[in-house]
């Protein structure tokens, strides 16, 4: 008896509206928008995951401080976004020990959502 092997998918078929969810676009109003401090904006807004991830790399390292402090990140990609997941993960890397820099502070969060996004896809 030959047995069937079917490939493993990354993310399970009922899974997949949800994931679909996860990485598509809110409206701007609900869009992340970074700020250095209360008051200050870049001037830049995500509208996703992907956005997000791809302007975290490159957005003042002042803002990624300042909102990483306020749990702002957290905040947005589980009330807005509705990943539980990656905002936990997120939560996570709160309890590492004091970070060598605030750029390794942003290479961690960039890789902690690209890896989500992978995951989702």
């Amino acid at each position: 008896m030959m047995s069937k092997q079917v490939p493993k998918a990354k993310t399970k078929p009922q899974d997949q509206p949800k994931a679909q969810k996860l990485l598509g676009s809110v409206p701007y109003e609900g869009g992340f928008h970074f700020y250095t401090a209360l008051g200050k904006y870049t001037g830049i807004t995500v509208n996703s995951l992907s956005e997000f991830a791809e302007k975290l790399q490159f957005v003042p390292v002042e803002s990624v401080v300042f909102h990483f402090h306020r749990d702002d990140f957290q905040k947005w990609i589980r009330d807005v976004i509705g990943d539980e997941q990656l905002a936990k993960r997120l939560d996570e890397l709160k309890h590492w020990p004091s970070w060598s820099s605030e750029e390794n502070l942003r290479k961690e969060l960039v890789k902690t959502v690209q890896k989500r996004i992978a995951e989702l896809a």
